[in-house]
């Protein structure tokens, strides 16, 4: 691989050559990444087990249910967990009650 000389690059040429670098690292890291996967998933396999067996699932179990719903947009719904959505609060400001909205 031939020397870059970086004191002569502008910094337009520095920028692009750090994204570029940046994008080339972020594919090597994922071919790595699929690559022990897959050994993981052989060794695995091999021994009789899956990976799921081995490390347990990746979910975080059941999702929560939707229990409010925007009746003016149906795409909009709510689990009643973390803070309300926009379009609830506003609704609710103009005098609505919570249980308007339950599913």
């Amino acid at each position: 691989m031939a020397a870059v000389n970086y004191d002569k690059m502008s910094v337009k040429e520095l920028n692009d050559h750090i994204a570029r670098a940046q994008k080339a690292l972020n594919a090597a890291k994922e071919r790595e990444r699929a690559d022990l996967k897959h050994k993981i998933a052989s060794l695995a396999e091999n021994a009789g087990f899956s990976v799921g067996e081995l490390f347990g699932s990746r979910g975080r179990g059941k999702t929560a249910a939707i229990k409010y719903q925007n009746p003016d947009n149906r795409s909009e719904t709510w689990t009643g967990r973390g803070r309300k959505p926009n379009w609830l609060v506003a609704k609710l400001s103009k005098g609505a009650k919570i249980q308007d909205f339950a599913v």
